[in-house]
């Protein structure tokens, strides 16, 4: 492989610690961009921007590789929380993380790069990509239990083309292992699991900062009214915890599920059938393509991260959208997330849910 200049999104982690441990290693002129774009200051445990950005300098320094900052704070607003906001008050579940990669990390990151003169970037994704017959495919990390290939589905294969993904052939044990080889501090450091830039906080708490209570009535599928909800942008498909119903009369003592949202009426519909959850099929829009695809398509499909592969038979749908319709129904099917598609290893793109096909309205 030849030698190129590589900038790495360094986030004080270990995974792009050892991204760029590894890249030094190959011989590549190396360099790291901490990126800031949350302004906000809760201070206190979920302030971990300024802690984050000293693991990430120690990292660099122990590499003796530069550090730069950057902050995209403006557009992460506009792109991707706004965004969030938005879908969170039509009654959606929207997923941030894959819309800041799409707008931010591998766009204006790699701008960014490029204006610095980089060949490419590097980030700590358990994702591999590879060229065939000069076209650019992703596929997903060697470890299954890791692979993140479901977040990088919505970016641009031309913009995911010039990155490289040091740790796709890689477990987490291994990395941790090779960061403590090389007496990095980080080796050790717990993982983010929190919403992209933004961190881990009480989200209940969180989201009332931005969204006004809109409270509206809790409706079993027959119809009766069993209680009053917050707002429906508190709640997400599947969710049993938390709706403040149990013990009524009349009813059996089983647990109660949420299986629908009615935003035109503010009804949070509920159900103690788990059944009611199950989905045929889905609509999703906004697809990105990662290359041809010809439909229709037997093909596998995630729903959410982590899920297992699902078979399903892709075709188009009205307005450039995608229809999946699955071998065997899908539990809490949730517009507002994402389907990402597969053919083997290969990730071949995807869309937002919009809605599910054969689920409770």
């Amino acid at each position: 492989m030849d030698a190129s200049t590589i900038i790495v999104g360094m986030s004080g982690g270990v995974d792009s610690a050892v991204a760029a441990l590894l890249l030094k290693r190959e011989g590549h002129a190396v360099a790291g961009v901490f990126m800031k774009n949350w302004d906000e200051d809760d201070g206190g445990e979920f302030c971990t921007a300024a802690a984050d950005f000293e693991d990430a300098r120690r990292v660099c320094d122990a590499l003796d590789i530069e550090l730069l900052q950057a902050s995209f704070a403006a557009e992460y607003w506009d792109a991707v929380f706004e965004v969030f906001l938005a879908e969170h008050r039509a009654g959606r579940t929207p997923n941030p993380d894959v819309l800041c990669n799409s707008e931010i990390k591998f766009k204006l990151f790699l701008q960014y790069a490029q204006t610095l003169g980089a060949d490419g970037i590097a980030t700590g994704h358990y994702t591999r990509s590879r060229w065939v017959d000069g076209d650019f495919q992703l596929l997903k990390g060697a470890d299954a239990g890791k692979d993140q290939s479901y977040f990088l589905h919505g970016v641009p294969a031309e913009r995911l083309a010039p990155c490289r993904f040091p740790l796709g052939e890689l477990t987490k044990p291994e990395v941790r292992r090779l960061a403590q080889e090389a007496g990095l501090t980080v080796h050790d450091k717990q993982d983010s699991t929190g919403i992209c830039f933004i961190g881990e906080r009480p989200f209940g708490a969180f989201l009332a900062r931005y969204l006004p209570p809109a409270p509206g009535a809790i409706v079993a599928t027959d119809g009766a009214m069993l209680g009053e909800h917050r707002g429906l942008a508190w709640y997400t498909l599947g969710q049993r915890q938390g709706l403040g119903i149990g013990g009524l009369a009349g009813r059996r003592a089983a647990p109660w599920y949420v299986v629908a949202k009615r935003p035109a009426q503010n009804e949070l519909v509920v159900s103690q059938n788990e059944g009611d959850l199950l989905s045929q099929g889905l609509i999703a829009k906004g697809v990105n393509w990662l290359g041809d695809v010809d439909l229709p398509l037997r093909c596998t499909a995630k729903t959410r991260y982590r899920q297992p592969d699902q078979p399903c038979l892709a075709t188009p749908a009205p307005d450039d959208g995608l229809r999946l319709d699955f071998d065997a129904p899908q539990r809490a099917v949730t517009p507002g997330q994402y389907a990402c598609l597969y053919a083997g290893e290969r990730c071949l793109g995807g869309g937002v849910i919009e809605t599910a096909i054969g689920a409770h309205a």
